[in-house]
């Protein structure tokens, strides 16, 4: 693969974005937000931070078929890219005016700032198969994922000094790291200009879901994975954005404790990478997803029965060893089973389901908290996802989904 400055462009923003996920979502916002900002009965912070996600996410849901279209139909996806981009940019900034007891206002700069990221994606992976060529898009995908948990790395260990003075601080400096990476995706990245076509971007969104839906309908066994990785996913948005309330509030962890304990996940996500990456090419994609996702199941039950704040650390440990790989593997079994004439349909509509994943899970984990007033149930909760997910799973036929696939490539 030859790095152009197109790709390395592209790859930026990826470096630059990933620290919304990593510190806002995953890290330093959510833990403040429920701690500080949302302080009251055990459950009640959860609830409303499940209900800001999944109301964030479902707004993204709607409209992604929308922006979709606009990224396929217009000549404006750049323009779209950093218009979201820096709409990130400016809400997260403004979390750092969000104090102890301000609920609305965190929820709603929360939700417009996870909604603007999240619309920016949209444009982002747009611009994949324009910057690579067709036999590199595999490791252009996958080093701008590598790129961007560097990104989400170096934006912990900034977090990490920032804390000691006020954790507020944390966010217009991550408002700041997406601003200024971004700006090489601005110098560098083209866009190929193709002739703009009017029309109607609702009808056009419509009209793709039911396609694909209709095409989905006659290959089984990318039906039952895409059930299967929706049910899942949930459990791993889940962990992705409770992971660290659950640190502060379970075992009283500081800010600084979760920042390590997230430092060492990001650690840990690369050696599970390399090592199911391995396995993958030596059995198949399904084993070696099928195996990450009985981790998950091991976390879970561990997370519940954790009795101690460096007991969390290792549970930490082990989810490090299967987010990144489930992730990637998830991505790779998508496209064995996928036609290769319509790969652009078909992961539009796994990034959908993708974006729908990630309302229920976080949802019910708030409500479940709040009813119980107990965390440990909440986590517990998490093991239907898993546990259904990798039995639909093991419905997959590889044999069978690459026979299909090939019949629609005809």
């Amino acid at each position: 693969m030859k790095l152009t400055r197109n790709i390395a462009g592209w790859m930026f923003y990826d470096f630059a974005n990933s620290a919304f996920t990593t510190v806002i979502v995953s890290v330093v916002y959510s833990a403040y937000f429920i701690k500080s900002v949302a302080a009251g009965p055990v459950g009640y912070g959860d609830r409303l931070w499940g209900l800001a996600v999944g109301l964030s996410m479902t707004l993204v849901a709607i409209t992604a078929p929308i922006l979709g279209a606009v990224a396929d139909y217009s000549r404006s996806k750049k323009k779209l890219l950093f218009f979201f981009a820096y709409l990130t940019v400016l809400f997260t900034a403004l979390l750092y005016f969000v104090k102890a007891g301000e609920v609305t206002q965190g929820m709603i700069f929360f939700i417009a700032a996870n909604y603007a990221f999240n619309s920016a994606n949209v444009f982002y992976d747009a611009f994949l198969p324009e910057v690579s060529p067709p036999a590199d898009i595999g490791k252009v995908s996958g080093f701008g994922w590598a790129f961007g948990y560097l990104g989400g790395l170096v934006s912990l260990l900034l977090s990490l000094v920032l804390v000691k003075f006020n954790v507020r601080y944390v966010f217009p400096m991550i408002a700041l790291h997406i601003l200024v990476f971004s700006l090489f995706t601005l110098f560098w990245l083209r866009e190929v200009h193709k002739p703009s076509r009017r029309t109607n971007y609702l009808r056009v969104a419509g009209t793709r879901i039911w396609y694909t839906l209709r095409h989905i309908a006659r290959m089984p066994n990318l039906l039952k994975y895409l059930v299967s990785y929706f049910t899942y996913n949930n459990g791993i948005y889940t962990v992705i954005v409770f992971a660290a309330p659950f640190g502060t509030q379970r075992f009283q962890m500081g800010v600084q404790d979760i920042i390590v304990f997230f430092i060492l996940a990001q650690l840990t996500s690369i050696l599970g990478a390399a090592f199911f990456g391995w396995l993958t090419d030596r059995l198949n994609v399904k084993t070696s997803l099928s195996a990450s996702l009985l981790i998950w199941i091991g976390v879970v039950v561990w997370a519940f029965f954790c009795r101690s704040a460096t007991e969390f650390y290792g549970v930490g440990l082990v989810a490090g060893l299967a987010i990144g790989s489930s992730q990637a593997n998830s991505r790779t079994l998508m496209s064995l089973l996928t036609p290769l004439a319509r790969q652009a349909e078909f992961f539009g509509f796994f990034t959908l389901t993708g974006r729908l994943s990630s309302i229920l899970g976080p949802v019910l984990y708030g409500w479940i908290a709040l009813r119980t007033g107990d965390l440990r149930y909440s986590i517990l909760s998490l093991l239907v996802f898993f546990v259904v997910g990798w039995a639909l799973l093991q419905t997959v036929s590889l044999s069978r989904g690459t026979a299909q696939r090939k019949e629609l490539d005809k």
